[in-house]
């Protein structure tokens, strides 16, 4: 990695750079996947199965689609007690922070004759994307829960989940289990754009959704951005990306490991050390170097490291921060001396980490905060997957005659000077009586 130091012309450049990356998406991309979710609308199972055929598995048929339940139950056979404990104790961290998150109902008495409110409602049906993951041989377990957890917490009946077939025509045993454990009922072979599409649009064989979440590579973030609006989003994400704040109080060890933990997502992900410590910067420098070379990703770790990786040298901790909250990362973790004297300086981040004991993988995992994170510098606006993405709000208003009349006249001024007739009419008739 290159060391940069603040505020050289060369720190600014990369530090752009890094910001600017946006989401990779191109416009042949765009046409594609657009081409794509069309043939889904107007062709339904046909459309599914022959992308399924094409790019997954060629056995594949119709009637295979949905994942049956003599196939969730040979999965439970297939998986050792200590994988059961570990997801047993991620489900359990999980759905007790998101329980946090729910709201309630509430309606306002305050003006003489009239109450308003928020009525919550959960929305009816959800869609789960789960990514295959190197052909169904590094099951994304966490992407399931991750989803379908703050679905539940928020009522939604009907939760469905879409995963990409291994070439046999299988779904891994973990993402089956994993499925069952967490309430999803309604488990389909479908990858990429298409099982966005299905999602979205609905088949002969699988329903419509109202909201559709998780990851997913190039193909499935540009089919949610194309579906939105038919349907809700978590978000549009982009590759994964860290920045580690640390002073010479930091383990070298601990932060080059951390940093490589995100690089080895994807050779455009970011990974970011900001320090006011020179010898800080060389130490995780050569701490990573080191480590880099015993990697099985190394070569995707490497090019993301070199395309998108900075150490950046600050003069001080305030200015670190300063920085953090102009590039808005999707994970931010304080590697300094008395941490929490600086939470309250944080304004733009996904998710924060803090202390050496907390790297990123914690949040992945089994901390119980959503992993479903904003990125490219949408946390300066968005925040991370909750029991909000799967709930609508309708307002509540009822005025009495005489709480009408009290306000009659500010109505119709404003909608006078709004040029709208009819509104005004439509409060105007009502003093006549």
């Amino acid at each position: 990695m290159k060391i940069y130091t603040y505020t050289s012309k060369s720190a600014e450049t990369r530090v752009a750079s890094i910001i600017n990356r946006g989401l990779g998406f191109k416009k042949k991309d765009y046409l594609k996947v657009s081409q794509i979710l069309e043939d889904v609308r107007k062709n339904g199972d046909n459309a599914l199965i022959k992308y399924a055929n094409q790019f997954d598995s060629p056995g594949l048929s119709i009637k295979s689609i949905r994942v049956t339940s003599d196939e969730i139950k040979a999965a439970a056979k297939k998986v050792k007690k200590t994988f059961m404990r570990s997801l047993n104790r991620a489900i359990s961290h999980i759905e007790s922070f998101h329980k946090h998150q729910l709201c309630n109902s509430w309606i306002n008495t305050d003006r003489p004759g009239a109450f308003l409110g928020q009525i919550v409602n959960p929305v009816d049906s959800a869609g789960v994307y789960v990514p295959g993951g190197k052909g169904g041989k590094t099951p994304l377990v966490s992407s399931v829960l991750m989803g379908a957890i703050p679905a539940g917490i928020a009522g939604v009946k009907h939760i469905a989940m879409a995963t990409p077939p291994t070439k046999d025509g299988t779904v891994n045993p973990h993402l089956l289990v994993a499925a069952k454990k967490v309430g999803i009922k309604e488990i389909y072979k479908l990858g990429s754009a298409w099982a966005i599409g299905a999602l979205a649009y609905g088949t002969e064989t699988v329903p419509k959704t109202d909201v559709i979440v998780g990851p997913g590579n190039i193909y499935v973030t540009l089919a949610k951005k194309i579906v939105s609006g038919t349907v809700g989003i978590d978000m549009i994400a982009g590759p994964s990306e860290i920045l580690i704040i640390a002073d010479n109080t930091t383990n070298p060890e601990f932060t080059a490991a951390d940093l490589l933990s995100q690089a080895e997502h994807d050779t455009m992900a970011s990974a970011m050390l900001v320090t006011n410590s020179q010898e800080t910067a060389k130490a995780v420098n050569i701490a990573v170097e080191e480590q880099l070379k015993y990697l099985d990703r190394k070569d995707i770790a490497e090019k993301s490291l070199d395309s998108f990786g900075a150490i950046i040298v600050m003069p001080d901790l305030t200015s670190c921060i300063e920085l953090a909250n102009r590039i808005a990362p999707e994970h931010l973790e304080l590697h300094i001396d008395n941490p929490f004297e600086y939470i309250g300086k944080i304004r733009n981040a996904g998710a924060i980490f803090v202390g050496d004991y907390t790297p990123e993988p914690v949040g992945d995992y089994i901390a119980g905060p959503n992993h479903v994170l904003p990125t490219a510098g949408a946390a300066r606006f968005a925040s991370a997957l909750s029991v909000d993405n799967f709930v609508k709000k309708t307002s509540l208003i009822h005025y009495s005659k005489e709480a009408f009349k009290r306000e009659a006249k500010d109505i119709i001024r404003l909608a006078e000077i709004e040029g709208l007739d009819a509104h005004a009419n439509s409060i105007k008739i009502r003093l006549k009586i």
